[in-house]
């Protein structure tokens, strides 16, 4: 049995807590046990901790499903359960955005553990990459070269921003620092510089190339490996492919987005492929071996005698592979759909009419030349049943 607490309990929330709600209690219980609210207390630095662990689960709606179904024992699989922070800086890394973007959880109380001040490197921004495939592509996998643009530190300032030559000047609003420190009782606030931004210097003579941004555009192009079994809406991540940090951390990621383009054979539902496929009356009767696509080509199918207009045959495994492990886990179902002739041959107009009397089937009569429809329609039926019977008699 666990010895973990209730992750409401932590919080302070009821079971049926709203998200806002659950977002609001973590907000105050990471203030109210922060380490630079309470220097030296273990006990909230194993608070913050929990705290930190109960909203990771009960912010993720999959996860609070489970945890609602099975408790602390529902977290353990392979989907992953709640993270054990061992260090606050984990903390700071996963839950910076909340509190405000970046690194402004940190920035909250001055920084990581310690305070002091110092701004910790902030990753750079993803990128987005649109990326269509055709429904082949995405069945057995393909290698796609993406275009995109990005930013790169300038070369003839170094990134600085400043012409060459000169040096950028320390901010004298924030006194380099780069943030801004307001307090009120025991609780300090640290915010970005409003007038460098968080840079901690200010650009004089900026450089002409970039125009004092430090950064110019680039264009690039990357070669992404992308895995059989995908399907619209899906991403493919480039690690550090993003832009830069500006703070001298890691480069952002750039995520491929992709489309599947429809085919015009085969509708996709899932890993399931349908196919509609035409047969003739004769065949659906009689029965019949009929050759019909798949995703590996051509492959031959028995019909069965009496077959109905809508009937599916089911191909095992021959959908859509799993985009995670590669095997083929859907399968392709062939539609029978029975294609009626607009136009007869004689002999097989001949041949259906002898069916239709065989089986007493009322059916249209022979096509008519106009005079023989204007004589049906000015002269009663049964005044030319009698005139047809006595042309018999005469014959």
């Amino acid at each position: 049995m666990s010895d973990k607490r209730d992750y409401y309990e932590i919080l302070g929330v009821v079971r049926t807590a709203t998200h806002a709600e659950i977002s609001d209690a973590y907000r105050k219980a990471a203030i109210k046990n922060h380490p630079d609210k309470n220097p030296g207390d273990e006990a909230a630095i194993k608070r913050f901790k929990e705290a930190a662990e109960a909203f990771e689960i009960l912010n993720d709606a999959e996860k609070r499903s489970r945890y609602d179904k099975f408790g602390h024992a529902g977290l353990g699989g392979a989907g992953g359960g709640g993270r054990h922070f061992s260090d606050i800086e984990d903390i700071f890394e996963a839950f910076g955005d909340f509190f405000g973007g970046g690194s402004a959880f940190g920035e909250m109380f001055g920084g990581g553990r310690g305070g002091g001040g110092r701004r910790r490197p902030r990753k750079g921004d993803d990128l987005r990459v649109d990326v269509a495939i055709d429904l082949i592509e995405a069945a057995r996998g393909c290698k796609k070269t993406i275009r995109f643009e990005r930013s790169r530190k300038c070369g003839d300032c170094e990134g600085s921003g400043a012409k060459p030559g000169s040096i950028a000047q320390p901010c004298s609003y924030c006194g380099g620092r780069g943030q801004v420190v307001q307090q009120a009782g025991i609780l300090r606030v640290q915010t970005t510089c409003p007038a460098c931004r968080g840079a901690g210097s200010v650009v004089k003579d900026p450089c002409k190339s970039c125009k004092g941004a430090g950064y110019v555009a680039e264009q690039v192009a990357r070669e992404v490996a992308i895995p059989g079994g995908v399907d619209t809406g899906m991403r493919i991540r480039v690690p550090g492919e993003g832009q830069p940090s500006p703070s001298g951390g890691p480069s952002g990621d750039c995520y491929c987005f992709l489309t599947v383009r429809e085919h015009p054979l085969f509708q996709r539902e899932g890993a399931h492929l349908i196919c509609r496929v035409p047969i003739g009356y004769t065949q659906a009767c009689l029965g019949a071996e009929i050759e019909v696509p798949t995703l590996d080509g051509r492959r031959e199918v028995k019909i069965p005698a009496g077959t109905q207009p809508g009937d599916i045959l089911t191909l095992r495994g021959c959908g859509m592979p799993d985009p995670h492990g590669g095997r083929r886990v859907g399968d392709l179902h062939v539609q029978l759909d029975l294609e009626v002739p607009k136009t007869l041959a004689p002999q097989q107009e001949k041949l259906l009419r002898d069916l239709a009397e065989v089986e007493h089937t009322n059916v249209s009569p022979h096509r008519k030349n106009f005079l023989e429809r204007l004589r049906d329609y000015l002269i009663p039926r049964d005044d030319v049943r009698r005139e047809e019977a006595e042309q018999e008699k005469a014959s």
